[in-house]
């Protein structure tokens, strides 16, 4: 989900691409922003790149 985040994915992609509602999606960003102290889905993508979720050779799923 974070690297989905990472790479800049609306709620409603990350839901075709996990094969989950929007609504459940947004849901589980609404939970890492609490989870991760984020204030914004901005950043989240910088804890993303951070960590190094987005430098990992296998693409995110859908691809």
């Amino acid at each position: 989900m974070l690297a989905a985040i990472g790479r800049g994915y609306d709620n409603a992609e990350i839901g075709e691409r996990l094969f989950i509602s929007p609504a459940t999606a947004r849901t589980y960003v609404g939970r890492l922003l609490t989870k991760l102290e984020a204030r914004d889905r901005a950043r989240l993508i910088v804890i993303a790149h951070a960590s190094g979720l987005l430098d990992a050779e296998a693409p995110f799923p859908g691809e």
